[in-house]
């Protein structure tokens, strides 16, 4: 059969979710186009009952990748930088559709994200020497501080960057051994598509990291309000929803990082910020000298 016979068939990407690449509940989808307006694809319309399910597989995957120990953790998120570098090229076809960016800024993008995987790959054996400390008291007694991670973190992804603002936002909750449910792009998912894919074959235990395609405005306060959600990452939400999504948050007492005025700049490097945010300490006193 020549080529010019064949029917161009575009593909309807699935989220992912526990470890595995469900439709999503509602039956929905929508289109993907690129800069230009020609369509790329279908992706996934998360629901109500999706942000849920996603929940429910991150609070069980949370003692499992919070016992790990960080030396573990840093050979997964070492892997993943392996995998995203064997597929490269696609992630870089991604980007330019996308982001509407050249090949060769797309290319840089990839590089970067592949380096951020690896940068908080290290930080995960080093977040407790850091964080941690060794109190001075008065009395026979000797005080340490730990930084434990927080839990289960939503995180709404930005919506500009679809690949490495995503990963810059992501790699740290798996860094402290939190867990994740990310909603990504809303008009740019198809990056978080393949990291998806990505992060199916590189050890991730099933229900760590969760990556939900929709619509922000209406995935976000299921997110906002969900009892079992830790802590909240705003930096991709839509610029009229984030005061009330704080209040959601703030019923269960979630700890939130606010909606910058912009999107950061993701190439720059992004200090340990995110690592500290989802993080608890826990304070231990025990007798010495007795």
């Amino acid at each position: 059969m020549s080529t010019e016979s064949r029917v161009t068939v575009a593909k309807t990407h699935k989220l992912y979710l526990n470890g595995a690449f469900p439709r999503s509940e509602s039956g929905r989808s929508y289109p993907v186009r690129d800069t230009g307006g020609r369509l790329l694809a279908h992706a996934a319309l998360a629901s109500r009952k999706d942000v849920r399910d996603a929940v429910a597989a991150a609070r069980g995957a949370l003692p499992r990748w919070s016992g790990a120990t960080a030396y573990n953790r840093g050979q997964v998120l070492y892997r993943v930088a392996e995998v995203l570098e064997g597929r490269r090229e696609q992630a870089a076809d991604e980007v330019v559709a996308a982001e509407g960016v050249s090949r060769r800024e797309a290319t840089a993008v990839v590089d970067a994200t592949i380096d951020r995987w690896v940068w908080y790959a290290g930080w995960t054996d080093k977040v407790a020497t850091v964080l941690g400390s060794v109190n001075p008291v008065a009395g026979p007694y000797e005080c340490t501080s730990t930084p434990v991670p927080t839990g289960v973190v939503g995180v709404l992804a930005p919506q500009g960057s679809s690949l490495l603002g995503l990963t810059s936002v992501l790699a740290p909750v798996l860094a402290v051994g939190a867990t994740a449910v990310v909603v990504a792009s809303q008009e740019r998912p198809l990056p978080a598509v393949v990291l998806g894919e990505v992060l199916a074959t590189s050890d991730v235990p099933a229900g760590v990291a969760n990556l939900l395609t929709g619509r922000t405005a209406e995935l976000a306060p299921w997110l906002a309000s969900h009892a079992e959600v830790a802590a909240l990452d705003l930096v991709g939400a839509p610029g009229d929803t984030a005061v009330d999504l704080e209040r959601a948050a703030a019923d269960s007492v979630m700890r939130v990082l606010p909606r910058p005025t912009a999107e950061p700049d993701f190439t720059e490097p992004p200090g340990i910020g995110r690592l500290r945010a989802y993080c608890e300490i826990t304070t231990v006193w025990h007798p010495v000298g007795t």
